[in-house]
């Protein structure tokens, strides 16, 4: 990939990029409402679903309404290649379909706030489906406005790192928040007032620049329409032709990076009840000081990626986040003895929670870096689906796990597994060698 001109080496200032750049407000609001989603149809339902009696089995197999996350990437390149109607034209590709899926969310919403899963829970069911769906659809269209707007990777990163920021901030809104408002008002006006949350959204999206790749037309005139296999293959074939015999290590890099905190994660409320905290402690430290928290470690992510380049912060990301969860072995083996078991609860969620945000940083940027932005949905959403397999199948076998080793040994071999992820980072960048332009995205 080349530029025009030489881009400026000196990095953009974290904070000052919110006032300075116009597309940094814009991604926090956008962040903000991906964010809303996903524990509607998932955690914070799961609650709405129990106070209507609906039994703990019928609830975990409701738990597959969020597939849509898992699969987007089959649908991406549609994203991709086609203008939504009528938006598409006032808005631009990228924009209109944000806006597009924005009132899909808020539609499936209202539509779940008038259903009652005590009597009609089939109504629930195909609500909550389709808001899987469109919110699914939300995060590949938010992800390609935020890859196309902005190059190299290493500028990439102020961006991903507010967008994350609003996406925490959705996510609080979506969880304490959405059960805060349903022992006030209801689950209805809950579940209404986080549709209405839509309208932030569609205002940073209407305020948010379309990027330029999307707006130029004349230069890259549109692809001819192609066949269902053809429209998917394509941002597959051209991922794996740009980056050529790297591909191998890069997919393994990307699909190992967050496999142990996946694993690790399945087991840390278990060992958190385990030791005896109640449901308060556990809500109030990993729900309250875990979202300042991380979002501590997203602020260094922004502001380190830029000065230390990728293959640094990759190392970091990896080392951190898996060194991470030896604080949880010392928290299983020492953490319910004495008075200060509680202090050693809430550091062990500092660190581990700090690591964690940190991390997902790096690897979005990392992501973003070998997205195309022709393919910008589709590939992103491809990297995202690679990155959550292995480590969601993992986790399924994490229990037997712990009922063999115990605790402390499980959260030892988890932060082990960062070694082989740090070694195979090292090694794509050493063979990518050292050009900004390498398809290594380092």
């Amino acid at each position: 990939m080349t530029a025009p001109a030489a881009p400026s080496t000196a990095p953009t200032p974290f904070w000052s990029a919110l006032f300075t750049d116009r597309r940094i407000a814009p991604a926090l609001g956008l962040g903000f409402t991906s964010g809303i989603p996903f524990l509607l149809v998932y955690g914070t339902q799961a609650a709405w679903l129990s106070d209507a009696g609906i039994s703990l089995a019928t609830i975990g197999l409701l738990s597959e309404m969020t597939l849509a996350y898992k699969f987007k990437f089959l649908w991406a390149p549609f994203l991709d290649r086609i203008d939504p109607p009528l938006l598409g034209r006032r808005l631009g590709r990228r924009r209109g379909w944000i806006v597009a899926a924005q009132a899909g969310v808020m539609a499936m919403l209202g539509g779940i706030a008038f259903g009652d899963p005590a009597h009609w829970l089939a109504w629930t069911i195909a609500f909550s489906v389709a808001l899987g769906f469109a919110g699914a659809t939300l995060d590949l269209v938010i992800d390609g406005w935020r890859i196309t707007s902005v190059r190299p990777p290493e500028k990439q990163a102020v961006l991903s790192s507010w967008t994350e920021i609003g996406w925490r901030i959705g996510n609080l809104a979506a969880g304490a928040g959405a059960l805060l408002l349903a022992d006030r008002i209801g689950w209805r006006g809950a579940y209404l007032a986080m549709g209405a949350l839509m309208l932030v959204g569609m205002a940073a999206a209407i305020l948010a620049p379309e990027p330029p790749s999307d707006l130029d037309r004349g230069r890259a005139p549109p692809a001819p329409r192609a066949g269902l296999v053809e429209t998917v293959w394509a941002p597959i074939r051209d991922l794996l032709r740009r980056l050529g015999p790297m591909a191998p290590a890069i997919l393994l890099l990307v699909a190992g990076f967050r496999m142990p905190g996946y694993i690790a994660t399945a087991m840390a409320v278990p060992l958190f009840k385990h030791q005896g905290f109640s449901n308060t402690d556990i809500a109030t430290v990993t729900k309250l000081f875990g979202f300042w928290i991380g979002l501590g470690g997203t602020f260094l992510a922004g502001s380190l990626i830029p000065r230390i380049g990728m293959l640094p912060s990759l190392l970091v990301g990896t080392v951190a986040a898996s060194a991470s969860h030896l604080s949880l072995a010392y928290l299983a083996a020492h953490g319910g003895d004495g008075g200060r078991a509680f202090w050693t609860f809430a550091v062990t969620v500092g660190i581990d929670g700090f690591a964690y945000a940190f991390a997902s940083v790096v690897l979005i940027t990392y992501m973003s870096s070998l997205a195309a932005t022709e393919h910008a949905a589709s590939q992103f959403g491809l990297l995202t689906s690679l990155c959550a397999f292995p480590g969601s199948v993992l986790a399924g076998f994490s229990g037997f796990i712990v009922e063999r080793t115990g605790f402390p040994l499980f959260f030892v071999l988890t932060s082990l597994i960062g070694v082989p992820v740090a070694l195979l980072a090292v090694y794509v960048r050493v063979r990518a060698g050292r050009s900004e332009d390498s398809p290594a995205g380092l």
